[in-house]
């Protein structure tokens, strides 16, 4: 039963008129609701987040991930926006210019308004 459910992220914030005003702002995302419970955010390819107040922080890790089609092109809009992305020089992760390449795929992570780390993914 549970494989027939529908998967989507709930992200904390601390401020909520703040992180509404970065996905505005700097992403071009707007609610498809919202709610004393939150806002509502649903993407044309699939899948959807809820932004929620919370007094909880964010954990050091991915919270979610958005499936895109062209990251390069992404990477460089988003940056004219004024998103800052993450660089890594790990063993077995290395970012160029905020961009990680394994085999066909690519990656890319910048931390929202309130320290959601998000994933940018182009596969294959």
């Amino acid at each position: 039963m549970l494989n027939q459910g529908r998967v989507h992220t709930a992200l904390p914030v601390q401020d909520i008129a703040r992180a509404r005003a970065f996905y505005a702002e700097k992403l071009g995302l707007e609610p498809v609701q919202e709610n004393p419970g939150g806002l509502l955010y649903r993407l044309d390819g699939g899948g959807e987040f809820l932004l929620y107040p919370s007094g909880y922080r964010p954990g050091g890790h991915t919270q979610a991930h958005i499936d895109v089609k062209d990251l390069i092109r992404l990477v460089a809009e988003l940056r004219s926006r004024g998103v800052v992305f993450e660089e890594y020089d790990l063993p077995g992760l290395q970012t160029v210019d905020g961009v990680a390449t394994a085999g066909p795929h690519r990656s890319a992570w910048f931390k929202d308004s309130e320290g959601n780390l998000i994933g940018l993914i182009q596969t294959g």
